[in-house]
């Protein structure tokens, strides 16, 4: 596996745990009433997410002349 594979593979996993843990702690939030750092923790871990999908998408347009092998 190239390095191009592998740190593609790595943003998406690490782009799913963003998603899962902010909407975990958001559930969390509206159901357990966790306070004000719940919300903030969720939130910034969307943004996260959201922000690994934008770096994948300039990582790929940046070395789309590179192989995956």
């Amino acid at each position: 596996m190239s390095l191009k594979a592998f740190h593609l593979v790595f943003i998406s996993a690490s782009s799913a745990l963003a998603f899962g843990c902010g909407i975990w702690w958001l559930k969390d939030f509206v159901s357990n009433d966790s306070g004000f750092w719940g919300l903030i923790s969720g939130l910034l871990a969307l943004a996260v997410g959201l922000a690994l999908i934008f770096y994948g998408g300039y990582f790929l347009k940046k070395l789309k002349k590179i192989s995956y092998l």
